[in-house]
């Protein structure tokens, strides 16, 4: 479909609050006020939001990832038509893991204009607040709901030495925070959850301290886990003392777990490393 882009229509990326509205800025509240069609992926929290604000409903559609590809022809022609189609998601940045980013390159191909609003993102707020390195840094979104899929995308970032942020939901901390130890060995990490609200909490600690604590109180409501990048290693330590230090461990009467733990976090490898490490010795 050829689309000019001086047909008057924009489409409109636009950030709302996390979860404090008074983070809500006149810019967004004034694009609202102007918006032909509103493209939402929550009607009741876009709906509490203009009223909020005391904001004239414009046409409401519903846009999620679930379809977004046939909203794609729809929302282009109002564009294409003179309308200012705006793109809100339940809270944050909209096509920043959250629809629009098909819609955007729609667009931008078919030469009519984009613009954006800028609003707060979790993911670079709770990168902020955690205090890891924050000039570069990595953001994973979500990872894999399927176990194996997860450990395979954790096992691909291993050596990633820039910070890392991710997403999650509550009923899979324990079990990400679990491969995360397995696979990486301790690292410096924060649990971010509920930023700007009421219950606002950050857990600065190691993956292994957060792991016990996930285990001891189930965490609640919206989380995001940042975590410090790899450290090179300055030299690698030979399987043979990985293994004999386990044994010794378990010799004097520590719980295996406990004892490739204890050693993979003495010697900054992860726990799988200490485990394949007995296997070779014939040690496991």
């Amino acid at each position: 479909m050829a689309v000019t882009g001086d047909s008057g229509g924009r489409l409109i990326l636009c950030g709302t609050p996390i979860g404090n509205l008074e983070d809500m800025t006149w810019r967004a509240v004034r694009t609202l006020r102007e918006a032909d069609v509103l493209a939402c992926e929550d009607l009741q929290r876009t709906r509490k939001l203009l009223t909020h604000f005391a904001i004239p409903s414009p046409k409401l559609l519903v846009l999620n990832e679930g379809n977004e590809r046939r909203r794609l022809g729809e929302l282009l022609a109002r564009v294409a038509g003179g309308q200012n189609v705006v793109i809100v998601s339940g809270a944050g940045m909209p096509g920043f893991s959250d629809p629009g980013y098909r819609v955007v390159k729609a667009c931008a191909e078919a030469g009519v204009r984009v613009e954006v609003v800028p609003g707060p993102t979790a993911a670079v707020s709770a990168l902020v607040v955690s205090g890891l390195a924050s000039d570069r840094f990595v953001f994973e979104g979500f990872l894999p709901r399927a176990p194996g899929q997860r450990r395979r995308r954790i096992a691909a970032l291993t050596d990633e030495l820039r910070t890392l942020v991710i997403y999650e939901s509550p009923h899979r901390l324990k079990a990400t925070l679990n491969d995360l130890v397995e696979i990486w060995g301790d690292r410096e990490a924060a649990l971010v959850r509920e930023l700007t609200k009421v219950h606002e909490e950050v857990l600065r600690a190691s993956l292994t301290s957060l792991l016990d604590a996930a285990s001891l109180r189930p965490a609640r409501g919206e989380l995001v886990l940042v975590i410090a990048g790899a450290t090179p290693s300055s030299r690698e330590v030979p399987s043979i003392e990985l293994a004999q230090r386990a044994t010794e461990l378990m010799g004097a009467g520590v719980a295996r777990g406990d004892a490739l733990r204890q050693v993979a976090k003495e010697a900054g490898v992860a726990r799988r490393d200490v485990f394949d490490a007995l296997v070779r010795e014939g040690s496991g």
